[in-house]
């Protein structure tokens, strides 16, 4: 007999939202995913405009909220010091951390709001379930992937331009401002209008260039090379093969693509 004690009723219900393929499942985890699209708008939000007490009492809500999914999600996880590694996991420590010290400070500061924005990492999390549920997203999953990166450097770089470079809480105008320079410096399109003169703004403005033209470039060679499907060959480790391939073209061995059923 195993001394491995057995899970209770509630702790295998909580794992079966998030890991398995039941369609209440699914739901859920698409449900966790607008939440956190909806938490991001909210942050943005309140970070264009004087903090008050309304938003606080909300941004407590929404605190709680990612406490309990992250509590959740570190119960039932197999391995949890992986868990406690990824990205998306250290994005959600940092928003709590900062929801709960934000009451706590006698001033409002604007780093702490645009830091909240970092739950834009969780998109990574939506990734697994796509990948397993959508045929169209493992036929195009390098440019989709591609385009994810290229979009999340976007977000965070025009956040923290924001937030170091232009006047916050002044309304949206000023997070309009940030995210045009922004695609303006990446591109590197320099139309000059809008610039960052001080020492720190023009080491920043070349980081810009340097990282969002390699996205650009990783995101037009996915589009443009030849479609791949990710799938491990199990003989060599091939990764990449074509969607309707029935062999490894590296060493031969029969694959087993997912693909799309057909009803009679």
């Amino acid at each position: 007999m195993s001394d491995k004690p057995a899970e209770s009723a509630l702790k295998q219900e909580v794992r079966r939202l998030y890991y398995s393929r039941l369609p209440r499942a699914v739901w859920f985890r698409y449900g966790l995913i607008a939440f956190d699209f909806a938490s991001i708008l909210f942050f943005l939000a309140a970070a264009a405009y004087p903090q008050s007490r309304g938003s606080l009492i909300a941004g407590g809500v929404i605190g709680v909220i990612i406490l309990l999914d992250f509590l959740a999600r570190l119960w039932v996880a197999g391995n949890r010091w992986r868990m406690l590694r990824r990205l998306y996991t250290l994005a959600d420590i940092v928003v709590v951390a900062s929801l709960l010290v934000a009451p706590l400070l006698t001033e409002d500061v604007t780093v702490l709001s645009i830091l909240r924005g970092v739950r834009l990492l969780q998109t990574y999390r939506l990734m697994r379930d796509l990948r397993r549920d959508s045929t169209f997203f493992r036929q195009r999953e390098d440019t989709v992937v591609a385009a994810v990166n290229l979009f999340v450097f976007i977000f965070v770089t025009t956040s923290l331009a924001y937030a170091l470079f232009f006047n916050p809480h002044t309304g949206p105008s000023a997070y309009v401002d940030a995210l045009y320079f922004t695609v303006a410096t990446l591109t590197t399109t320099g139309y000059g209008d809008i610039t960052l003169n001080t020492t720190g703004g023009k080491v920043f403005s070349v980081l810009v260039m340097v990282v969002g033209v390699a996205l650009f470039v990783q995101l037009a060679r996915a589009m443009f090379q030849p479609s791949k499907v990710k799938y491990e060959c199990p003989e060599c480790g091939l990764n990449r093969h074509d969607p309707d391939a029935v062999h490894c073209k590296h060493c031969g061995a029969p694959v087993k693509i997912p693909t799309a059923g057909f009803s009679d």
